[in-house]
């Protein structure tokens, strides 16, 4: 029995990408991880083909900042405890929540780039934000033994 409904998987290339026409411009999607500053990351203006080196840096340091940021926000406490109004209370934590989720998935999305440089970045940023903001290493010994919550979100799940 024919599942595919008459649509055909884009032949991949020897350097394991696929391609894709869309109108007369074909756009690669790589399928396994590379180096190199030729990459487009989250924008299709955004690569290192036509501006240079500069771009694929700031482009890294954006990406660092992005998994740092969501670190962050995951460890914060910014919603002060005890506070008279429970819906303003669970509104901003919401909003936090959604700002969270949403720049989540900016780093997943430059990941999928499979540029090895974004990736190092992204879990650069991953580790030093849970370094200073979620690890035991900046906290009082009497924080690490408290049973209270240590941020206004709950962890992220899959």
């Amino acid at each position: 029995m024919n599942h595919d409904h008459g649509m055909a998987a884009p032949p991949l290339s020897m350097n394991g990408s696929s391609g894709m026409h869309y109108g007369k411009k074909m756009m690669m999607m790589h399928m396994t991880f590379f180096w190199g500053k030729d990459a487009e990351i989250l924008f299709s203006g955004w690569s290192g083909r036509r501006l240079g080196g500069g771009m694929y840096a700031l482009a890294l340091i954006f990406i660092f900042f992005l998994a740092f940021l969501v670190e962050w926000i995951s460890h914060s406490r910014l919603i002060k405890p005890g506070g008279a109004n429970n819906v303003w209370a669970g509104v901003v934590q919401s909003l936090l929540h959604a700002v969270r989720v949403g720049l989540a998935y900016l780093v997943m999305l430059a990941v999928m780039s499979f540029n090895g440089g974004v990736f190092l970045m992204a879990i650069a940023g991953h580790m030093l934000g849970f370094l200073l903001f979620g690890s035991r290493v900046f906290k009082r010994n009497m924080d690490i033994l408290s049973s209270e919550k240590t941020s206004d979100l709950p962890p992220m799940s899959c």
